[in-house]
């Protein structure tokens, strides 16, 4: 006999685990599907948790050995012991997974590990983790939160050792003496700068002739330069066509991105990292009619519903920015509407955080897209140089940006180098929510000294009058 729910998600992901622990706040009888043997999905197991652990212990590595001299505090040379490093790292994602677990029992929502599969708008068949067996849900509604992964690169074929994703990388025995990364995008960055900081050399290999390519060109200019000043080499315009391996080596085949001569490109690790793609094999949909896009992504209406009713979709299997947080919010809206609320995520108010250091953080147009979309906009920006806080931490590398539109002065993007930037931005966001101004930026009050108030003089700067600078 079947077990029988008001809702089953497919992923335990943050889309996935925030969709079913709201959807039982709200009365609903929910089980999660996820093949993992801990919940979180790829973001906490595999991805934004263990990565910012790596990030975190690496700038204080570089912290210990360079900076802190500079204020007095003689350590010596720290020495890395990199297995009680990477024994942290997953103590921190265990201790998050089983809090999940706790947080599932706390709201009643079943977790079943296994693999799901879609048979018809109310079945979903599971294949057990643990023995094969096979367990069938009936339910009134099903959610598809099955996450992304690594985009692949042909004729460079992974071996999660020698030429890995961002998984491999977040689990190396060794630091690498040259690591090669293939995508000068947010996981490469972020990854390269972890293992730079090490004592890596790094290379940056990208097909295009920027890096972080949605974000706004004048702060990637700035970033890259940061990133050169701290030791990652890039090769822009570039594009490997081929790898490799030996027990010690692989060499890459790079030639240029519009035509040229192939040379090679010789490292002991390559990190794949040109991007993610919508993870949706082995979940039926195209024997159930669930309509594809053409990047194979699942297409939903306003209500996060497919072409067959009963069956919804969040996060990075559907289209908007493939982001943890965006899932979260996704997921939380999807099952209020199942639940007769009204609910909604602009995605054009969805942070993209690197969290490099400093840290690149944005969230709304770029520059590029107002003159493309041919709206009147006003600039202002402010130097963390300027900033006091910066500037008695010794960490005043980067610059607030402001666009305003030129006549009614709402907010239309933000745009944010430095230190701890991913936190700062959000200042803009609820900004933008609630359709501020630059001016109503520029005329609240922010605590000094703080570097928050290099976001007020930045919107000082949109009508030319910030203070100090």
């Amino acid at each position: 006999m079947a077990d029988t729910y008001d809702l089953v998600v497919i992923g335990g992901g943050p889309g996935g685990y925030v969709a079913a622990i709201r959807a039982a706040q709200l009365g609903m009888t929910v089980a999660c599907v996820d093949k993992r043997d801990a919940l979180g999905g790829t973001c906490l197991n595999v991805g934004c948790i263990p990565s910012k652990a790596l990030l975190n212990a690496s700038e204080k590595f570089v912290e210990a050995e360079h900076h802190l001299g500079d204020f007095g505090i003689e350590v010596g040379k720290p020495k890395l012991n990199l297995k009680k490093l990477m024994a942290k790292k997953d103590e921190i994602v265990t201790g998050l997974t089983d809090g999940i677990a706790f947080l599932f029992k706390k709201n009643k929502v079943t977790w079943i590990q296994g693999t799901g599969t879609i048979k018809d708008a109310g079945t979903v068949e599971v294949t057990l983790a643990a023995d094969k067996k096979k367990q069938t849900l009936k339910t009134d509604k099903i959610l598809i939160a099955t996450g992304s992964e690594s985009m692949p690169l042909p004729g460079v074929a992974v071996d999660e050792k020698q030429i890995v994703t961002s998984t491999g990388a977040l689990e190396l025995s060794k630091v690498p003496k040259h690591l090669i990364v293939i995508g000068g995008g947010v996981i490469g960055l972020e990854l390269g700068s972890v293992w730079r900081r090490l004592g890596s050399e790094v290379t940056v290999v990208e097909f295009l002739d920027r890096i972080v390519p949605t974000e706004d060109g004048d702060i990637a200019k700035r970033f890259k330069r940061v990133l050169e000043k701290q030791g990652i080499a890039f090769r822009l315009g570039s594009k490997v066509t081929g790898a490799k391996t030996t027990k010690t080596q692989v060499t890459l085949t790079v030639e240029p991105a519009k035509g040229g001569e192939a040379e090679e490109l010789k490292g002991d690790v390559v990190l794949v990292s040109i991007g993610r793609r919508a993870l949706t094999d082995g979940l039926g949909l195209s024997k159930i009619g669930v309509e594809i896009d053409a990047r194979g992504r699942v297409t939903v209406d306003a209500d996060y519903q497919t072409n067959v009713a009963g069956i919804y979709a969040i996060g990075d299997v559907i289209e908007g920015p493939m982001l943890a947080h965006k899932a979260e919010e996704d997921g939380v809206a999807a099952v209020e509407i199942m639940a007769g609320q009204a609910s909604h995520v602009d995605y054009n108010l969805v942070p993209g955080i690197v969290y490099t250091w400093p840290e690149l953080a944005s969230v709304g147009k770029t520059e590029e897209a107002l003159k493309e979309a041919g709206v009147k906009y006003r600039n202002g920006t402010f130097p963390f140089s300027a900033n006091s806080r910066a500037r008695a931490n010794l960490d005043s590398e980067g610059q607030v940006k402001i666009l305003a539109d030129a006549e009614t002065d709402a907010i239309l993007g933000c745009h944010i180098l430095g230190p701890d930037a991913g936190t700062l931005i959000h200042e803009i966001v609820m900004a933008m929510e609630f359709g501020a101004s630059a001016e109503d930026v520029a005329r609240t009050c922010h605590g000094h000294p703080t570097l928050s108030e290099a976001v007020k003089e930045a919107a000082l700067a949109v009508d030319g009058r910030q203070i100090h600078a």
